[in-house]
């Protein structure tokens, strides 16, 4: 029983505020204007919205397969979602983000995003 617990604690998906972010270059948005760092940010912003409300609804239903597992159908487990490419897009966006905002700073553009 403790191997198949210690399989549904590590194989949870992690909360979206818990993913980091992979690096992205802020050169990739060097030769934005202010004004389309602006709306590259509302686009990148958005779909990260998005992507983190996928994430908790993933880290959720593994929650759910935990408890089942647990207490009723042990293979429930082996179908847990864990971290796979929602968290990956989710940390790609959250770097894009990152980058628009050093980009933002560097042409005094005053693109910041808020959590």
């Amino acid at each position: 029983m403790g191997v198949f617990m210690a399989l549904a604690l590590t194989g949870c998906a992690s909360k979206s505020e818990d993913i980091t972010a992979s690096y992205v270059s802020p050169m990739n948005y060097q030769q934005y204007t202010c004004d389309q760092l602006i709306q590259e940010g509302r686009s990148v912003s958005s779909r990260a919205a998005i992507a983190s409300g996928q994430q908790d609804k993933a880290r959720s239903n593994d929650a759910v397969k935990t408890g089942v597992g647990i207490v009723l159908f042990w293979p429930v487990l082996l179908f847990m979602d864990g971290d796979g490419p929602k968290a990956a897009e989710l940390a790609s966006l959250k770097g894009q983000m990152d980058a628009i905002e050093q980009a933002s700073v560097q042409k005094n553009c005053q693109v910041k995003f808020t959590s």
